[in-house]
């Protein structure tokens, strides 16, 4: 019976094959193949490695999500438990159906991800950033009504951070605004880069001025998160400046940005949490991450509550609005108690 580094070594060695298979969406760009997402969506963020040392490695630069064939495969199927994955991908490959064994690689949801190169380049380019306060992406942050974000550390700022284009693969540099990415124990894991104008006008004019790095599953940008502390409430949502104006409004309400609906879907709770306030983004994914969170708190006894902007976003009320707009509108929503406590 093959093992699974077995499977995936399989799976790599005819990796176009695999992405025809099951990307169809996507087209080969050099030694690449590029595709949307996971879901076989068209677009270019997620790019597969077809030769070389790395072949079968993958990376979707929109999200952050990486990994090998057996990811990809158990992604795009949409599967869960190991065993389901392994014979989706032993029925790629004609291979023999072994009986039944246990889990190999257990449940993705439990326990700390493994840890993997890109979660230490992630620390080292954390390390390279600048204190947030003055910089272009206090500025950026502050055009958008967001007057306190250098107050949050999780927040940095990089001079001159390198962009590499997918397809032609041109390396270049712009300014960009860093969030780092944290575990429950406050070890980052990740980063958020986005990129911005170096005239101040707002994001880079990339086609895709937002990326992560590292290891976002389970974990989050968190903003007046205490570290190894129980957390009874919070606020969760995908967007940085989504979560961000939020706690412009509500300062004492811990607060994370799960940076897509599919992490925000797989967030790992805090200890002693009660109530989670979900902020709800109008998009379909949105609504995905919203729906998968709510099930998971659910299951845990932890009440799930949706907080709905009257615009499209929490940004645009804050922006749009005005704050004491944006703080009557919560206080409608958040129960008696959490209004006392962290509205002003």
């Amino acid at each position: 019976m093959l093992s699974a580094s077995d499977l995936a070594g399989r799976l790599a060695q005819d990796a176009e094959a695999v992405c025809r298979h099951y990307l169809s969406a996507g087209r080969r760009a050099g030694n690449y193949w590029l595709v949307g997402d996971v879901a076989n969506s068209r677009g270019r963020s997620l790019y597969v490695h077809l030769i070389g040392p790395r072949a079968g490695r993958w990376t979707d630069a929109a999200t952050g999500q990486f990994g090998d064939l057996l990811d990809l495969v158990r992604e795009a199927c949409g599967l869960v438990d190991f065993r389901d994955v392994a014979e989706e991908a032993r029925h790629f490959l004609s291979l023999p159906q072994p009986e039944p064994v246990s889990d190999l690689r257990g449940d993705v949801g439990d326990g700390p991800p493994a840890e993997r190169p890109a979660t230490e380049r992630a620390r080292r380019l954390f390390r390279m950033t600048e204190p947030l306060a003055g910089t272009l992406a206090d500025i950026y942050l502050r055009e958008r009504g967001i007057l306190r974000a250098s107050a949050h550390g999780a927040l940095r700022f990089h001079p001159s951070c390198y962009y590499r284009d997918l397809v032609t693969a041109r390396t270049t540099s712009f300014p960009a605004l860093i969030a780092a990415v944290t575990d429950a124990a406050g070890a980052i894991t990740g980063v958020h880069r986005s990129w911005l104008d170096p005239d101040g006008v707002g994001k880079a004019k990339l086609d895709d001025p937002r990326r992560a790095l590292g290891g976002l599953l389970g974990n989050a940008v968190r903003f007046r998160f205490p570290v190894n502390a129980s957390v009874t409430v919070l606020a969760a949502g995908e967007g940085l400046e989504t979560m961000l104006s939020l706690s412009h409004v509500l300062p004492g309400m811990p607060m994370v940005a799960a940076l897509t609906a599919n992490h925000l879907a797989a967030f790992r709770f805090p200890p002693g949490c009660r109530r989670i306030y979900i902020a709800a983004d109008a998009d379909a994914a949105g609504r995905h991450g919203i729906e998968g969170l709510s099930r998971r708190a659910q299951e845990r006894g932890i009440l799930p509550l949706v907080l709905s902007p009257e615009l499209g976003d929490f940004n645009d009320d804050l922006r749009r609005l005005g704050s004491d707009r944006l703080t009557a509108s919560l206080r409608l929503q958040l129960t008696p108690e959490d209004a006392v406590t962290f509205l002003p």
